[in-house]
């Protein structure tokens, strides 16, 4: 949710629901499951962003090598009269997850919409869109995962995909439940396209409940805490030091995917779980443009500054 450079609204496009690739990422509760260890831990520490809006930054470009195709989360909190006006994007694609109250959508063709709470966007900014992002009620929170693509897909033409909460699929085992935003688990699979390979999954665990999920060997994974009791949320292995709310956990590449306790005897536990293909080209990040070289880039602000390719109705 950036608003690096202010300017008019965004390309809403058409809300489509393509097929979600198959990425063969079946849960697994094995005891002989190996899972990936914890590489590193980033603590989202809180800074200004937009126009008055507070976020807390999890992933920035320190991370971006260890997490392609990820360039950006942020677990934001706005209230009017503050947000994120108008701003542009280009090359890459945003996920907005709202835990609480609303966001509103404005684009620069004049479509508008509202996400609410358990509700997910998955905007594909493409060759340019120019989009406003405002608090709809007193209190809105949620996350926003920027996801790069690759050189043959960062000119694309801008798309939507929506899901309300109540069309994001649901599972549940042995006191674990997952919304499967993007990917599979426990046999449960998202309808969202992911152009970049991406899983995306919402898991909240009971105190004393533990869960394995398969993430492809190649991939980068990462998980997110939102909620966490003292000594609770623990991964890799369960002799691990215990993670608190607001880390960013890093998992290394291999073995078959990631292990978590809830080790907390009375709060719940919850993250988001967020892994994808990399895809080992180059990147170069101008505010809120991603493209592959320098030049790109200077033509990407040349674009916007005399209103083309892309940025025609801006």
């Amino acid at each position: 949710m950036r608003a690096a450079i202010n300017k008019a609204n965004t390309l809403r496009g058409l809300v489509t629901f393509g097929f979600i690739r198959n990425i063969t990422s079946m849960s697994s509760s094995s005891q002989s499951f190996v899972s990936r260890s914890v590489i590193k831990k980033v603590f989202a520490k809180l800074q200004k962003e937009g126009d008055g809006a507070v976020v807390r930054r999890g992933i920035s470009r320190s991370e971006q090598k260890l997490l392609d195709p990820f360039l950006m989360l942020d677990e934001f909190s706005v209230s009017p009269p503050a947000g994120f006006p108008d701003h542009p994007h280009r090359g890459f694609e945003t996920v907005t997850y709202v835990l609480q109250g609303g966001i509103t959508h404005q684009d620069f063709k004049g479509h508008k919409g509202t996400i609410y709470a358990g509700d997910v966007q998955w905007m594909t900014a493409g060759r340019g869109i120019i989009h406003s992002e405002m608090p709809e009620e007193e209190v809105n929170k949620g996350l926003q995962l920027w996801i790069n693509l690759s050189s043959n897909e960062k000119m694309i033409e801008p798309n939507y995909q929506e899901l309300s909460h109540s069309d994001i699929p649901k599972a549940e085992q042995n006191g674990v439940q997952v919304k499967v935003i993007a990917g599979e688990s426990m046999g449960t699979q998202s309808p969202v396209y992911t152009r970049t390979p991406t899983m995306f999954l919402d898991f909240t665990l009971d105190p004393g409940a533990q869960f394995h999920q398969n993430v492809p060997e190649s991939w980068n994974a990462f998980a997110y805490v939102l909620e966490s009791g003292e000594g609770g949320a623990v991964f890799g292995s369960s002799n691990s030091s215990p993670v608190s709310s607001h880390n960013v956990v890093v998992f290394g590449q291999g073995n078959e995917g990631v292990s978590v306790w809830n080790k907390s005897s009375s709060k719940k536990l919850r993250f988001v779980l967020v892994a994808g293909e990399p895809i080992g080209e180059p990147v170069v990040q101008y505010g809120p443009f991603v493209m592959n070289t320098q030049a790109e880039i200077d033509m990407t602000i040349e674009d916007y500054h005399y209103s083309k390719n892309g940025f025609e109705m801006a």
